[in-house]
């Protein structure tokens, strides 16, 4: 089922916030956007299901003139206008406007959502009934959309989730690092009965020892020089929520004994507290490391590795889903062409093929990353080799010979300017220098009137890489 993308321009950052996380928890895919320029850009370059604008706008053009301009470009994108001043005339104009339907502040959420699925469903969207997200059984996934991959694996990983989520189950997420643990645990609390209570994620590595008891328990007044005052503790802030446990496999013992008690009771004493509190929450743990391993070690309790691994899911990493590489992508190129309101089209088919053939020791996280990095200052719609920062690029395979090609290429293109080439390639100067000697690359004064590099070595082709994008 498509999950309906909704564009939303509103330069009220807490009602952007407000509707992101509304439409959200409803099964749509939120655009945020808080001016009418960068509302136009991002509709040109990912098309949206239906549009919200706020009346008021920075600058001079209005929602209503923001919608006259939405409509020449598709007269039949529905369009709602939300306005803090209803007047007659205000209704005259979102009728010549023709906007389909506008809402005074304060808002009225459910006629708002009731208006977005009848105005979807005039263009023959299937959409979730109103109440989705609020823990009732629901055809699709809440999100789904994020957790990107088509491969066998993921189909089944999400089909799971969807069950998972409809239960109270304490649930165990192993997978190498990188792999996406923490979004699925996100996409298992939004589709869960607890998705409108918080979820906290608790990173147990970065807690040191001595404190991991008092910031996931709380203490009490005076049980510790420094102890003002009472604190509740992480998990009391998540009571009738869920909380992620990443990295269990780095929890003290100590620790541990008390989450079981946890579990088993659904109490827990503060530190210096003589007293149960009452704590209602789902437990998510997470970890990159084996806990077999562990448990033999002794480093890690037997009986909370089972109270945990209730169900089970457990991440593929990339290099056994290549498919979805150039689905990933294609993903992280939209996402960081809103952010940076850039307009990459995607990726040099050669390229594609070179990264295909990578490990990605660091999996989706340094697809993402590599992705971000290429995007920093290109001022080009294709990514090719030349973009790829070196730290990736010696990595991929065959980099030798198309280190070559990739300087040749930098050089055409900026006509033999070695600052601008070595820009380009995000070397310095004399690294350019050094590769130039290293691949016995030339020129003369004749050939650079030219723009045409020379080989001294045996003679070889230089063709630019495929522009074809992905």
């Amino acid at each position: 089922m498509k999950m309906p993308r909704i564009l939303i321009v509103e330069d009220n950052s807490h009602m952007l916030a407000f509707l992101n996380a509304t439409l959200e928890r409803h099964g749509f895919i939120p655009v945020l956007t808080s001016d009418c320029e960068h509302a136009l850009r991002t509709i040109a370059l990912a098309p949206v299901d239906l549009a919200i604008l706020d009346y008021r706008l920075p600058g001079q053009t209005s929602g209503l003139d923001l919608a006259r301009l939405i409509k020449q470009r598709d007269a039949r994108l529905p369009i709602i206008l939300i306005t803090a001043h209803s007047t007659e005339n205000l209704t005259i104009e979102t009728q010549e406007a023709r906007i389909d339907d506008y809402f005074p502040k304060p808002l009225a959420i459910k006629d708002l959502l009731v208006s977005i699925q009848r105005l979807l469903a005039s263009r023959g969207l299937c959409t979730r009934p109103a109440s989705a997200g609020t823990g009732g059984s629901v055809p699709g996934l809440i999100d789904a959309h994020r957790l990107v991959g088509s491969a066998a694996p993921m189909q089944e990983i999400k089909a799971y989730i969807r069950k998972v989520a409809q239960t109270d189950s304490n649930v165990l997420i192993t997978g190498e690092t990188g792999t996406g643990k923490e979004l699925v645990a996100e996409l298992i609390h939004k589709n869960s009965k607890r998705a409108g209570k918080p979820f906290i994620c608790l990173n147990c590595a970065a807690i040191p020892e001595s404190l991991t008891e008092s910031e996931l328990f709380g203490y009490e007044r005076g049980a510790f020089t420094g102890a003002y005052a009472a604190y509740e503790g992480k998990l009391k802030q998540a009571d009738g929520g869920t909380v992620l446990l990443d990295e269990i496999g780095d929890m003290p013992l100590s620790a541990q004994a008390k989450v079981l008690r946890l579990l088993d009771k659904k109490t827990a004493q503060r530190v210096g507290g003589r007293r149960d509190v009452a704590i209602d929450l789902r437990v998510i743990a997470a970890t990159n490391q084996d806990l077999d391993a562990l448990m033999a070690a002794g480093t890690f309790r037997r009986d909370l590795y089972y109270r945990l691994n209730v169900a089970h899911i457990s991440l593929p990493p990339l290099r056994a889903r290549r498919k979805d590489i150039p689905l990933l992508l294609r993903h992280f190129i939209c996402e960081f062409n809103t952010r940076r309101t850039k307009q990459v089209r995607g990726i040099a088919s050669e390229l594609v093929e070179r990264l295909l053939q990578y490990d990605w020791p660091g999996n989706v996280r340094e697809l993402r990353n590599m992705i971000e990095v290429c995007l920093i200052d290109l001022d080009t719609h294709l990514i090719d080799f030349t973009h790829i920062p070196e730290q990736y690029r010696v990595k991929l395979p065959g980099c030798g010979i198309n280190e070559k090609e990739a300087i040749l290429s930098a050089l055409l293109s900026t006509r033999w300017n070695k600052s601008q080439a070595a820009q380009k390639l995000h070397w310095s100067r004399m690294t350019l220098y050094r590769k130039l000697t290293k691949h016995h690359i030339v020129s003369s004064r004749s050939e650079t009137e030219h723009d045409t590099p020379v080989l001294s070595d045996t003679e070889v082709s230089h063709p630019l890489l495929d522009v074809t994008p992905v």
